[in-house]
């Protein structure tokens, strides 16, 4: 397997920590993009740092806020300069919010569009025109089994916004496939273990509709919620198996890199869900004479580095 340039988003933690670091142990170089290296997250910058010392490993900290069109811009043209490709994203970078939907003021939820979808636009803006010129690279989109599997309430905003996230990944992966650039969209499951999405969760910004939620019949509502979902979750249920699975789909050869992946420990159905989606989907493809978009065009004898 040839050595890859990988941007990842949202590395300061979670998924994105992991995807990355079990990328660069598979010998690629990666980018592990985060917000504010020098402030909020120049501890976690300096993990990887010391991490690439420590184990000889080609990755490295990168400054990327994906609410921002020129930080995304500077990153993308920063892995330009130094390696002249970027042969394939992780659209990884995201945010949570908890509680009941109305008390969210549409500002939030804004916000959850704008980190977990818009975020992906800007980045796919700068990097897609590189990758379309040559030809050759992979969209990995790190989606949620809220899309398609079974849901607790008091997740609006966050959920929302992931569907939105996934139905953008796949009619991605139709206007790009000609192009001959491939794309994986990764479906986890809940954990409570090994990401900091329940931590970092944001709360309703309207604080007087919250308390009517939580004086009225949905009162204590959050608090069982979260037991009632930790309840579902396996024990021993860790993050890490999502990292080896995009470390596997990055191996294999153009061509056979799988549409979607799902791990899941709770079993919502996603699996389930998505088959369905995807092949009713595929089949309208067909139906129109448009089943070429289903495969990533070869354009490998005319590919340029």
């Amino acid at each position: 397997m040839s050595k890859k340039v990988v941007l990842v988003t949202g590395s300061s933690s979670g998924f994105g920590r992991l995807i990355s670091q079990a990328l660069a142990r598979a010998n690629h170089k990666v980018y592990a993009s985060m917000r504010d290296v020098n402030g909020k997250n120049a501890a976690n910058a300096q993990q990887i740092f010391d991490l690439s010392l420590a184990e000889s490993l080609d990755i490295q900290p990168l400054e990327l806020d994906v609410q921002s069109q020129s930080s995304v811009d500077q990153a993308v043209n920063t892995i330009i300069d130094e390696c002249g490709v970027i042969d394939i994203v992780v659209h990884n970078a995201g945010h949570m919010m908890f509680g009941p939907a109305e008390a969210f003021t549409p500002e939030q939820f804004a916000l959850q569009y704008d980190v977990n979808v818009l975020g992906t636009q800007r980045l796919n803006r700068a990097a897609l025109p590189f990758m379309r010129k040559r030809r050759e690279g992979y969209l990995i989109w790190i989606s949620s089994s809220s899309s398609a599997g079974g849901t607790p309430p008091y997740f609006a905003p966050y959920f929302a916004a992931k569907a939105a996230m996934d139905s953008l990944a796949v009619q991605y992966a139709r206007e790009l496939s000609r192009w001959g650039i491939e794309s994986t969209i990764v479906v986890p499951g809940a954990f409570t273990k090994g990401t900091n999405h329940f931590a970092h969760a944001g709360c309703p910004e309207d604080v007087e509709r919250l308390d009517e939620y939580e004086s009225g019949p949905y009162g204590n509502f959050r608090e069982i919620v979260k037991e009632s979902f930790a309840q579902i979750v396996p024990e021993n249920a860790q993050p890490d198996p999502v990292a080896d699975m995009v470390v596997d789909a990055v191996s294999k050869p153009f061509g056979d890199k799988p549409f979607r992946l799902h791990f899941d420990p709770t079993e919502d159905g996603a699996d389930l869900g998505f088959a369905v989606l995807d092949r009713l989907r595929a089949e309208m493809l067909r139906r129109v004479g448009l089943a070429d978009l289903l495969t990533p065009r070869n354009w490998a004898p005319l590919c340029i580095r």
